[in-house]
């Protein structure tokens, strides 16, 4: 760009459309097309890019992935040949839209990341709240909820710091709601009583958005009659011209429907779910309409209406799996549109890379040990198989949580691989499913890779567990396969029948099938094999 004024008031005019919010989209893409126009024709290649961004970042809006995906492609690499950082991070958050949209979220989350990364202190503040607001709700769908919470703090102090007021009331919705998601109401509370308090100090009108948010934090309370109230409000301004997409009545009048609900006025929720529904089939909004099936269930159900509500159940879980369906299908658009370029080329390795590894674990997979234990196993007679197994934890799930469950596996799998690392740095270590995990250690004799395997025994029973289960003990039992395999099959079979011995010989214990080396205690004591 030549700093003419021209160019500069182009690139003011986009600015705009890039950075704030949008409540009519039909208006703002036919700005965005006209200004890439323009752009083209005082041959500015870079605004005009710019503009074409805008442009199919807008038309993503309306869910047509598979017809702007490739496009969305094609510019991220155009930024990242011309070096242009700004434009880089903003494609790879239209990326990041895609895989969103597409029901991707390993991409989603990689995209977000990839785009906070390229902003540095340069970049406005504005941008910098927007980008780490985005990449917190992109990690809080993944239920990473700590490093969101990270990241939205990082964003409200940012536009606390730079007086964007409206943006901090964004990020707090946000942050709300992801809290609220995670199954954390008391905090999701907290945040509002910020959200609330900022909008107070700052005579800033709560806009649709934040009510409907308010609202679901209020219903999960049983605080209805609020709930109502706010959605009441929260329509009455959505009516006024405030919107945020074709979708937000349909969503507002659930959420409304849900209050109703609550407090005992079923006509007038049945009225609210009525005009949702007609909605979703007028604008086409299969999500939304799986949430109005599934709040149409609950609500026969409270009228006594049982046969009726078990029919709707059965209809939004095939409108859900229609859905997934859907997404399954844009995913694999999408992907096939990011392989047309030369982006998808240098990045299909990372995308069979994302194939083999366990999304929990972040080990790998049972697919990546299918494909390569057979070669490992043909290329090395030395090599050791063992099937680790956490004792008792469907009493961990039961007894804490299913998250908590998640995070003694992530726990294990990390002292595992970490453990494996500093002794049989050739192997690795991948996730079976569920509690199960096989560690492949190459070229090792049985009786050595017993004590090895102990030695992570002991690590992960002698692990202070107290932050995560509260006092509960977290021990594994390992069994040992037969040493020079024949085959994977052969190798996981006995080291599953070893596994089982371990578990009725009192569990927190290595058998190998060999009584010398089985080992029971940091004494390395004999116990007897299956």
């Amino acid at each position: 760009m030549d700093g003419s004024a021209p160019h500069g008031e182009l690139s003011a005019a986009l600015l705009v459309l890039e950075e704030q919010p949008i409540a009519d989209a039909d208006a703002a893409l036919a700005t965005a097309s006209a200004l890439q126009a323009r752009a083209a024709a005082l041959g500015d290649a870079a605004l005009e890019v710019r503009a074409r961004l805008v442009r199919v970042t807008l038309r993503l809006r309306t869910g047509d992935i598979g017809g702007v995906a490739r496009e969305v492609f094609e510019i991220h690499e155009w930024a990242t040949r011309h070096g242009d950082r700004l434009l880089q991070a903003r494609s790879h958050m239209a990326c990041a839209q895609v895989a969103r949209l597409s029901g991707d979220a390993a991409k989603h989350l990689e995209h977000a990341v990839s785009a906070v990364e390229l902003l540095d202190e340069t970049v406005a503040p504005d941008i910098q709240v927007t980008h780490r607001t985005k990449l917190a709700d992109a990690l809080a769908q993944t239920g990473a909820i700590d490093a969101a919470r990270l990241r939205y703090r990082q964003a409200a102090e940012l536009a606390r710091t730079a007086g964007q007021w409206q943006r901090l009331m964004l990020v707090l919705n946000n942050w709300a709601f992801a809290e609220y998601d995670n199954g954390d109401a008391a905090r999701a509370e907290e945040v509002v009583g910020r959200l609330l308090a900022h909008a107070e100090a700052h005579g800033l009108e709560l806009n649709p958005r934040d009510l409907d948010t308010i609202a679901w934090i209020q219903i999960a309370n049983g605080e209805y009659a609020e709930a109502e109230r706010a959605m009441r409000l929260c329509i009455a301004r959505r009516e006024a011209g405030l919107s945020d997409g074709a979708d937000d009545m349909a969503e507002y009048l659930v959420t409304l429907a849900r209050a109703q609900r609550g407090l005992g006025e079923l006509a007038q929720a049945q009225q609210s779910l009525d005009a949702s529904r007609a909605l979703c089939v007028d604008l086409g909004l299969p999500e939304v309409m799986v949430r109005v099936l599934q709040e149409q269930s609950e609500l026969l159900a409270v009228r006594g209406e049982f046969a009726a509500a078990f029919a709707a159940r059965k209809e939004s879980f095939a409108a859900h799996e229609r859905l997934r369906s859907r997404e399954r299908e844009a995913q694999a658009q999408a992907r096939q549109e990011l392989f047309a370029t030369t982006e998808a080329r240098q990045e299909a390795v990372r995308f069979r890379e994302q194939a083999r590894r366990d999304p929990l674990t972040r080990l790998r997979n049972r697919r990546f040990v299918d494909e390569e234990l057979p070669a490992m196993i043909a290329a090395d007679p030395g090599l050791v198989v063992a099937i680790a197994d956490v004792d008792h934890f469907k009493r961990i799930n039961d007894e804490l949580s299913h998250d908590t469950g998640d995070q003694v596996l992530v726990n294990v799998s990390r002292l595992l691989e970490d453990g494996l690392a500093a002794v049989a740095p050739e192997g690795f270590v991948a996730r079976l499913g569920g509690e199960e995990f096989l560690l492949v250690l190459p070229a090792t004799p049985v009786r050595v890779a017993a004590a090895r395997l102990d030695a992570l025994r002991r690590a992960i029973a002698e692990h202070d567990w107290t932050a995560v289960t509260g006092g509960l003990p977290v021990t594994v039992s390992v069994g040992v396969g037969d040493p020079s395999p024949s085959s994977p099959s052969a190798a996981l079979s006995t080291a599953d029948r070893n596994l089982y011995a371990a578990k009725r010989a009192g569990r927190n214990r290595v058998v190998t099938g060999t009584p010398r080396d089985d080992v029971t205690s940091p004494a390395y004591a004999a116990s007897s094999g299956p």
